[in-house]
């Protein structure tokens, strides 16, 4: 299960160093990766066998469907297939590391199956603009959390 937020750097060359407390859980799911993204304001790291979930369930949806079709559109944009390499770095795409503004310090964050990586101030910039209101504390309520 990945959770928590740590620290990590994006190098000049784009790699992002996959923080220890991470790494370990995502050998374990294997060596390739899904990297990308369905805003371009932040970077999803999704395990190959959970993003080809992710595809078998879209693939369930009519091809026509609008946002079946909006979502394949921006996460194959920016996305791509990438390797981990022997030192725990996963390259972050060209288009996607502009958009997401992924250089230097930035904010690994544990989403169960999949990582998400943000820019430190835009992370922040974007809990204050979208706080958690009472009608999600009601959802998750009703969800049991």
């Amino acid at each position: 299960m990945l959770r928590g937020s740590h620290p990590a750097t994006v190098d000049g060359k784009g790699r992002l160093k996959i923080p220890a407390a991470f790494l370990t859980e995502l050998r374990s799911l294997g060596d390739e990766f899904y990297v990308t993204s369905d805003t371009g304001d932040h970077v999803w790291i999704y395990p190959m066998k959970a993003w080809s979930e992710i595809e078998e369930r879209l693939a369930r949806i009519p091809s026509n469907n609008p946002a079946r079709q909006k979502f394949l559109t921006r996460t194959n944009y920016y996305g791509q297939v990438v390797t981990i390499d022997r030192q725990g770095r996963i390259l972050i795409p060209a288009l996607l590391r502009e958009a997401a503004q992924m250089k230097g310090e930035v904010v690994v964050l544990g989403y169960q199956n999949h990582l998400r990586v943000w820019n430190h101030g835009r992370l922040q910039d974007q809990m204050q603009s979208a706080p958690i209101t009472g009608e999600d504390r009601k959802i998750l309520e009703e969800l049991g959390i």
